[in-house]
């Protein structure tokens, strides 16, 4: 694979994991199954991997999976966040989870590591929050951040504790899982079925009736769906559980393990899985996961794997997280299927930098219990070395290792008047040429400001859930935005209200609506825009679709620079090559120097300087400020370690330094404030002491850091 190729696929792969999120977390309908999607995400990091200069600005590595709070509900935010875990599918890559750990902490090859291992349960996630012993909110995982308030939905759960036995923290977040059990499933499914029958039947014989009722294909979707009724009593009479397993924020201590945790989880009264246990090394675990693999198909609800889970909570504290993982838990996935079905048609979708990726949409096919119909076909040449046509049956590869996509043809069975599928040599969205560079394997659309594909993308991103988050803003109200001519750019966003009664008269937008939903659609939609006005600098930066700054290299971007205007002028700066804006925008760590690139040219190109600066009337970023202690000695200063330390790793003191409120680069400059020399320092000491910046020794950085004498 070279880079054209690499570039389309990740593209190809953003836009699907997005999409795939949006009808789990959002609607409750997932077309692919879990399996299939895991595979999606693997995907898209083994290719960043290998091109970690083409990680794109909505990468899904930098997000965790998840929705925007629907409306409906009122927002509630996590005072720590819930976010995703790294999946494994073999045994090597737990072996290789395990040999990450040791070298974070820098642990011997002999040090024990104990993990508790946890069936993981294929429901809805929550966040309960207790204060003073007594329960007071409860969320979903929404967006990671911000969730849906279902506290009344909750309360309905004959299993939830309404207080807590003392001892007890003053405040504490704890983590379960909702869910229906399978026999429960198949009684509320064929009850749901029964129903839908008898008002279709009233319907037919000139009835008014209310809309048609949904049938859940799955356990996960009668849970979901059930817990984000807007009628509590209707939540009520769903046969719903929950288990208890995890942890958020907390005023104090609870345990100093996560076994012992667990433990305190059911002296408060909540369940936990039974099957749960304390594997006494790292070489357990396959056992134990080929044992729960044998169980799954007899077990009362539904599985998809086995969290992992560092049993010290000291050593879980000091590894952290990484982008929207922990270090320190994995989730090992059961191994998935294949399937046959026919291929319908092949779409051609058109992305925010033009390329033209094609998808094959296909009968709908059953597999695992939830319903596939698109798989990505790549680009021109995968689907000329496959030889898919239109019509035929095809296999699709249901593996952890690959993303979902046809990975064969029945040539037996296809259709006598078949032909090879012509890739198109124009946009499907304006008719620009679509041209391939020699030595790339991506068309892409020349329209550039022209294609509608393009500007809608960009806007999608601008306002999606990791971005700006604005409510009732999706795909096919920007769409219409944009058709009607209102929306262009970025900033017309926030000049719709003098459009408002103009908006209300399109359909399904009206004052007069009698769906009161729809009625105060214009008012909904223009509050929350209104609410958007100052969001977070790291949020502003992402959303501005730069390529290659996604969500982990904005949030550097952002605590480094702090404001749009610092970061605007230190970017104009930078374009000069040799000057100090450029050395300093390369030595931030996680800045590259291909993204570096990116961001000069983003910047070099008037016209998105006047577009960022029409957006800077509308919208005023959050400047940064510091999260570390206001007497931390490191807030705002600039570090860069160097050499071999002997008391932790250099990832983890970067880590911890980091969180003190610093920012940490590679290379020392004139606004460098500390060198941490640690053994073989090299050049970086020499010129530390040439600049005239403060050398400390090991000693004394954890001394300043509060981490005492090792």
């Amino acid at each position: 694979m070279d880079e054209a190729a690499a570039a389309a696929e990740l593209a190809a792969l953003a836009a699907e994991i997005a999409h795939h999120d949006s009808a789990y977390h959002q609607h409750d309908a997932p077309e692919i199954s879990d399996a299939d999607y895991d595979a999606l995400r693997r995907r898209n990091a083994a290719i960043e991997a290998r091109f970690p200069a083409l990680k794109r600005a909505d990468s899904p590595s930098e997000a965790p999976p998840g929705a925007a709070p629907a409306a409906g509900f009122a927002k509630a935010r996590h005072g720590t966040p819930m976010l995703s875990l790294g999946n494994a599918f073999a045994p090597e890559d737990f072996a290789e989870f395990a040999r990450s750990i040791r070298r974070f902490l820098g642990l011997a090859e002999d040090e024990i590591l104990q993990f508790m291992a946890e069936p993981k349960i294929d429901g809805l996630s929550v966040n309960l929050l207790y204060e003073g012993g007594r329960f007071v909110r409860g969320a979903t995982r929404g967006d990671g951040t911000e969730g849906e308030d279902i506290t009344r939905n909750l309360e309905t759960l004959d299993e939830l504790p309404r207080r807590l036995a003392a001892p007890c923290p003053e405040r504490i977040e704890i983590r379960g899982e909702v869910f229906m059990t399978k026999a429960d499933f198949l009684a509320f499914q064929a009850e749901q079925t029964r129903l839908h029958a008898e008002r279709e039947a009233r319907r037919e014989a000139g009835e008014r009736v209310g809309e048609a009722i949904r049938i859940p294909v799955n356990p996960r979707n009668a849970a979901a769906g059930s817990l984000r009724q807007l009628n509590p009593a209707i939540t009520a009479r769903r046969p719903l559980k929950l288990f208890a397993y995890a942890q958020g924020q907390s005023s104090e201590p609870v345990a100093e393990t996560h076994s012992g945790y667990l433990d305190r989880l059911k002296s408060w009264g909540f369940q936990v899985n039974p099957l749960s246990a304390l594997l006494p090394d790292e070489h357990a675990a396959e056992a134990f996961q080929a044992r729960i693999g044998e169980q799954r198909a007899g077990l009362a609800y539904d599985i998809d794997g086995v969290v992992y889970k560092l049993d010290r909570l000291d050593w879980q504290s000091r590894l952290g997280f990484v982008g929207r993982a922990p270090r320190w838990a994995i989730a090992w996935k059961f191994p998935a299927e294949q399937a046959t079905t026919t291929l319908l048609r092949i779409e051609i979708q058109v992305g925010r930098t033009g390329a033209l990726t094609p998808r094959a949409v296909m009968q709908p096919v059953n597999v695992g219990g939830v319903m596939v119909q698109h798989a990505t076909l790549h680009n021109e040449d995968e689907i000329a070395r496959k030889d898919v046509r239109i019509g035929d049956t095809v296999v699709l590869q249901r593996a952890g290792d690959v993303i979902p996509q046809i990975v064969s043809v029945v040539l037996d069975r296809r259709p006598a008047d078949s032909t090879p599928f012509a890739f198109p040599e124009v946009c499907p969205a304006c008719g620009s040429h679509a041209v391939r560079p020699p030595g790339e394997v991506v068309k892409r659309c020349t329209g550039g400001l022209i294609c509608p594909a393009q500007a809608v993308e960009r806007l999608k991103h601008f306002v999606a859930r990791n971005t700006l988050d604005i409510d009732g803003l999706g795909e096919e109200n920007i769409q219409t935005l944009y058709d009607e001519g209102l929306v262009r750019g970025p900033a017309d966003i926030f000049r719709l209200a003098p459009h408002a009664e103009r908006m209300r008269g399109w359909e399904g937008w009206g004052a007069r609506s009698k769906k009161a939903e729809e009625s105060k659609k214009v008012a909904n939609l223009l509050a929350a825009i209104e609410a958007r006005r100052t969001p977070p600098f790291d949020r502003f930066i992402f959303a501005l679709g730069i390529r290659r700054i996604g969500e982990a290299n904005a949030k550097l971007l952002a605590r480094h620079y702090h404001s749009l205007p610092e970061w605007r002028e230190r970017m104009l700066a930078a374009r000069i090559v040799g000057s100090e804006a450029r050395e300093e925008l390369g030595s931030i760590q996680g800045i590259g120097p291909a993204i570096a690139t990116e961001l000069v040219d983003f910047f070099d190109e008037p016209r998105n300087l006047a577009a960022l600066d029409d957006l800077a009337t509308e919208v005023t970023p959050a400047p940064v400020a510091s999260t570390a202690a206001a007497d931390s000695p490191f807030a705002g200063r600039t570090l860069v370690f160097t050499g071999t330390l002997e008391t932790m790793t250099r990832p983890e003191a970067e880590a911890r330094a980091e969180i003190l409120g610093a920012k940490v680069t590679k290379s020392v400059s004139k606004k460098t404030d500390f060198v941490v020399v640690g053994a073989d320092a090299g050049s970086k000491a020499a010129k530390a002491t040439e600049l005239g910046v403060r050398v400390l020794s090991e000693a004394e950085w954890r001394e300043l850091a509060g981490l005492g004498v090792a």
